[in-house]
C-alpha cells in the first residue's frame, strides 16, 4: 500500500468525521453521516494496520475514531461495576506489579531510620541540634504519647488521613523525577529514627514502638507503596522495555496513578487505627496485634488478588477500548 496515496484520497473522509464528532449538536442526516463514516473510517484503519502501520497515522485514526464512538454511544458513564473492576482486578494489580519495589522501598527506609536513631542516641551534637537536654527529656516523657490524645479522636484520624494521602499521592505524581520520592522517603525515615532515638535516650523504647506500630505498620506501609509507585514511573524512563518513551510513562502513570487513589482509601484505614485505637485504653499488645492484622489484611490482598489479577493480564492500566489504539512492541 501506498500510504500517502491511500491518506490522500481518504483524508477528506477522516476530516470529516473528525468535524462531526466534534460538534456538540448534529441533524438527523449529519447523524447517520457519523455512523457511515465511522465504519468507513474504521475499515481504513484496519486495512492501514495490516498493509502500512504507520505510528501517526494509526494513533491519528484511532483518535478520530475515539471521538467519534463517544459521540455515537454517549459518555461512559460510572457504575458499580467500574468499582468493583477498580477494587477487585485494577488496584491490586497495579499494587502486585510493584510489590518488589515496595519490599526494596521498606528496607532502605528502615536502614536509614535505624541509622538516624542510633546517631540521635550516641551523638551529642545531634542531640543538640534538636533542642536543649530538658527540651528533649520532655518531648521523651510527654509530648510524644500527648500528640495522639490532644485532639478528638475523629479530628485527629481525619487530620492524619489527609495529610497521607496528599503525601502519597505527591509521591506517585511527581515520582517521574526521580528524586521527589527519594525526598519525602528519606525526610520520614529521618525524622522517625530521631524520634526513637530520643526516646531511647530517655528510656521510652518500648512506648515509642507500642504508639507508633499500631497504625505505624499500615500507614508507613502506604507511604512505601506510594514511593514504590513514583520511582517505578521514573524507572520506566530509564528503561521503557522496548516501548517508545513516550508510550511507556504514559502506561506506566496511568497504571501507578491507581495506586495512589487506592491509597486514599488504605491511609483513611490507617487513619482510623491511629484516631481510635492508638490512644485508647486497650492493652498495648492488642493495639499492635490490630495493626498487624490489618498490615497482613493488606498484603493478602496484594499478593492474592493482585497476583491473580496480574495473571489474567490486568496493569491497573485503562483497559482496552479506554484508550488510543498502539502498535506492538518486542519487550
Amino acid at each position: 500500500m501506498d500510504l500517502d496515496a491511500f491518506s490522500a484520497v481518504h483524508g477528506p473522509t477522516w476530516r470529516r468525521l473528525d468535524e462531526l464528532a466534534r460538534r456538540r449538536r448534529l441533524s438527523g442526516a449529519e447523524g447517520d453521516e457519523l455512523v457511515r463514516l465511522y465504519q468507513e473510517v474504521a475499515t481504513h484503519l484496519s486495512a492501514v494496520r495490516s498493509a502500512a502501520p504507520d505510528p501517526a497515522t494509526v494513533s491519528h485514526l484511532s483518535d478520530v475514531l475515539g471521538r467519534a464512538r463517544a459521540a455515537i454511544g454517549g459518555a461512559h458513564e460510572p457504575s458499580w461495576r467500574d468499582v468493583t473492576h477498580f477494587l477487585a482486578r485494577a488496584l491490586p494489580a497495579a499494587l502486585y506489579r510493584i510489590r518488589w519495589w515496595t519490599v526494596a522501598v521498606t528496607l532502605a527506609f528502615c536502614v536509614v531510620a535505624v541509622v538516624a536513631g542510633f546517631h540521635v542516641a550516641l551523638t551529642p551534637e545531634a542531640q543538640a541540634a534538636m533542642g536543649t537536654p530538658a527540651e528533649l527529656r520532655a518531648y521523651a516523657e510527654e509530648q510524644f504519647a500527648a500528640y495522639y490524645s490532644t485532639y478528638d479522636s475523629s479530628s485527629f484520624a481525619a487530620q492524619v488521613w489527609t495529610n497521607n494521602a496528599w503525601i502519597a499521592a505527591q509521591c506517585v505524581a511527581f515520582g517521574i523525577s526521580g528524586v521527589w520520592p527519594v525526598w519525602v522517603l528519606f525526610q520520614n525515615a529521618v525524622g522517625v529514627g530521631a524520634a526513637g532515638g530520643v526516646m531511647a535516650l530517655h528510656g521510652g523504647l518500648a512506648e515509642f514502638f507500642q504508639l507508633i506500630l499500631p497504625h505505624g505498620l499500615m500507614e508507613l506501609t502506604a507511604i512505601f507503596v506510594a514511593g514504590a509507585a513514583g520511582l517505578r514511573i521514573f524507572w520506566s524512563v530509564v528503561d521503557p522495555q522496548g516501548r517508545p518513551r513516550g508510550r511507556a510513562v504514559a502506561e506506566e502513570g496511568r497504571a501507578l496513578i491507581t495506586v495512589a487513589l487506592g491509597l486514599v482509601g488504605v491511609l483513611g484505614v490507617s487513619g482510623l487505627v491511629e484516631g481510635f485505637v492508638t490512644p485508647s485504653d486497650l492493652p498495648w499488645w492488642l493495639k499492635i496485634a490490630i495493626g498487624a492484622v490489618v498490615l497482613a489484611a493488606f498484603w493478602v490482598y496484594v499478593l492474592v488478588v493482585g497476583r491473580r489479577a496480574y495473571a489474567d493480564g490486568e496493569s491497573g492500566d485503562l483497559r482496552r477500548g479506554e484508550t488510543a489504539d498502539v502498535l506492538p512492541v518486542a519487550a
